[in-house]
């Protein structure tokens, strides 16, 4: 447990901040499976449309923090592909 009232908020901070990206990753995760999903049903202009919104909120968790450039790009990669084979 923090002894010093710096601590305290700090903890404070980091579960508020905490709780924020995970409720931000898991949109972002909801926005690749609508892609997929869409890609799975063989819908190309409402996969083109969710694709571009995956990549925002991919491209914004990048700059948050949330996940590492690497996964940010294989993910774009790979969705843009799938779109594209349809």
């Amino acid at each position: 447990m923090a002894n010093s009232r710096q601590q305290i908020k700090r903890a404070k901070t980091d579960k508020k901040r905490s709780a924020q990206n995970t409720i931000f990753k898991s949109g972002m995760r909801r926005a690749i499976k609508a892609v997929e999903l869409h890609i799975a049903n063989n819908e190309k202009d409402k996969a083109q449309e969710a694709l571009t919104l995956a990549n925002k909120k991919l491209d914004k968790a990048q700059v948050r923090g949330i996940v590492h450039k690497n996964f940010v790009a294989r993910h774009k990669s790979r969705l843009a592909q799938k779109v594209n084979a349809l």
